[in-house]
């Protein structure tokens, strides 16, 4: 069973991250600069919470607040949901399942090592069907 570890190191460990005190517009211009979906809200190396663009749509322009004005802190989501270089890419699944969640950040040592998406679980899982497959084929064809 592949493991978060085995993400990382086929996708690398960069992460992206704002502090709490930065603008909502100042989020969503690194979000698309970097074309992600999330951002890591930290102060220093302290994981706070985690705002995404679905923060965005749900509690700015939804309920009129000035990107300008609003700070991260106001709509980033607490406590964050993480997961461990030895978590099974099955966990992360039923985790952004049942949680209704896109994006899990990596910790080891209570450090943030990384962060793997839901598009990133999808991609490891429909590979490691598709070499299952062709085992079974070449099995089969003996």
């Amino acid at each position: 069973m592949l493991q978060v570890r085995h993400l990382l190191a086929d996708k690398g460990n960069q992460t992206h991250a704002i502090g709490p005190d930065e603008s909502i517009l100042n989020a969503a211009s690194i979000m698309t600069d970097h074309h992600i979906g999330s951002l890591l809200v930290m102060r220093g190396n302290e994981l706070l919470g985690i705002v995404s663009e679905r923060d965005y749509m749900h509690k700015v322009i939804l309920k009129g607040c000035s990107p300008n004005d609003t700070p991260v802190r106001d709509i980033m989501s607490t406590p964050v949901l993480t997961v461990t270089p030895d978590d099974t890419v099955e966990t992360c699944m039923h985790l952004c399942t049942d949680r209704r969640m896109r994006h899990l950040p990596v910790i080891e040592k209570n450090k943030v090592i990384g962060i793997v998406s839901i598009g990133d679980l999808v991609k490891a899982v429909i590979s490691e069907q598709g070499e299952q497959i062709e085992y079974l084929q070449r099995y089969i064809a003996g």
